[in-house]
């Protein structure tokens, strides 16, 4: 007997998370023997609760086109966290609206707390011997899942970062009075978004002179010599700083003003640390400073996507479809490199318990001169997953989107 399909999207949106969507549209509607309707959940399981459904098999094939190029979350996100007692009445309420639309799969678009959904989901299955599939699709610019080599999402923002730095340190370079202009990217323990400011440099020695990770204690001592030998070398520095950059005892730079916040998760919400150095800076060294945070624009511009990120964020979602219509359950899609010359993805599975709730951080043995660069081995990872320019179906000059209305 047919049944039908059901996917939702969580956590930060991403310029290529709608064509992993896509990938499990398409893959399903490829499979009309096997499944009837594709469902989606707007506003992820919290929305799904609430009874909010739509019928992803009425897009057309124009709206399929142009969902694939949009960014952000077409069937909207949250940040909803399950019960860890599977005993908790959400999960049979859950269940009952599986039966009720005669769901035989579900997917869920996300990262490390979108894998613990699905973990929960298919444990409690597994307890009660239902016989939906539940599998995850890895989505983060942040590219901190483990097992997986890197997560769709991760090239275009690092292309985004590398393009928009590169800018920056062009007009940073106008003048010749000394400044200095730091850069505040995304990444609240891992670097990789940070580390992508590295792409940016046209030869060895340009802008950004300096990057800063979490994986490294932050010292503003050191932060200070650091700034007076580049400020020696060249009049225009750019520096380059995650926003979860801590000092040694482990206290984030930005909560020196004390404004950090919360999140339902429990995680710190960051911001304001390049604002923070900028201060510093300016009174150190009294030299122009200007700091910029890049903020939202890492996770959604899909002008500058990385073709090569499209291509895999939908075959991600196609693997998902295709492997839970074979029966599979509480896993993750996963892509490893193939080995020899050139760049080749093999698409996996792990067990989703090995990647929800846990962080892959940058590797330290990558980063450089005192916690202050990236080494090569890095550029080597990076640069293969930023290549291309997806094509854009432009409308009166500017780029048209699907949206919900």
């Amino acid at each position: 007997m047919k049944k039908n399909i059901l996917v939702g999207q969580s956590g930060g949106p991403t310029a290529v998370i709608n064509a992993s969507l896509y990938g499990v549209i398409a893959e399903g509607m490829a499979r009309p023997e096997e499944v009837d309707h594709v469902y989606g959940m707007v506003n992820g399981i919290e929305g799904f609760l609430s009874g909010h459904v739509t019928d992803l098999s009425l897009l057309t094939r124009e709206d399929l086109s142009l969902l694939k190029q949009t960014p952000a979350a077409y069937l909207g996100s949250c940040r909803f966290k399950l019960p860890e007692n599977l005993d908790a009445p959400v999960y049979s309420l859950l269940f009952e609206k599986f039966t009720a639309m005669n769901i035989g799969a579900c997917f869920y678009i996300g990262g490390n707390d979108s894998m613990d959904t699905v973990d929960k989901l298919s444990r409690y299955a597994r307890i009660r011997r239902e016989t939906i599939s539940f599998i995850g699709v890895p989505k983060t610019i942040d590219n901190d899942l483990p097992v997986t080599d890197h997560t769709p999402g991760y090239g275009s923002a690092a292309k985004y970062v590398a393009s928009t730095v590169r800018e920056i340190s062009l007009d940073a370079s106008v003048y010749q009075q000394p400044a200095v202009t730091i850069v505040e990217l995304m990444g609240r323990h891992a670097g990789w978004v940070t580390a992508a400011s590295a792409l940016a440099r046209k030869y060895p020695g340009d802008n950004p002179l300096l990057i800063y990770m979490p994986e490294v204690p932050f010292s503003m001592e050191q932060f200070f010599k650091d700034v007076e030998q580049a400020l020696s070398r060249q009049p225009n520095v750019v520096i380059c700083v995650s926003e979860g950059i801590r000092d040694k005892k482990g206290r984030f730079i930005c909560e020196y003003t004390n404004d950090a916040q919360i999140d339902t998760f429990g995680h710190k919400m960051l911001t304001g640390c390049a604002k923070i150095l900028e201060s510093y800076v300016r009174n150190r060294f009294r030299v122009k400073v200007r700091s910029v945070e890049l903020n939202v624009n890492q996770r959604c511009s899909s002008l500058l996507a990385s073709a090569a990120d499209v291509e895999e964020a939908e075959c991600s979602g196609r693997r998902a479809a295709e492997k839970a219509l074979q029966g599979e359950t509480g896993k993750m899609v996963t892509c490893s490199r193939l080995s020899g010359p050139g760049y080749e993805l093999e698409y996996g599975l792990t067990e989703v318990g090995n990647v929800c709730n846990r962080e892959k951080s940058f590797p330290v043995e990558w980063i450089t001169a005192e916690g202050s660069d990236i080494g090569p081995e890095f550029l080597d990872y990076a640069l293969p997953l930023i290549q291309g320019q997806p094509d854009h179906i432009m409308e009166n000059g500017l780029p048209k989107y699907l949206y919900r209305k």
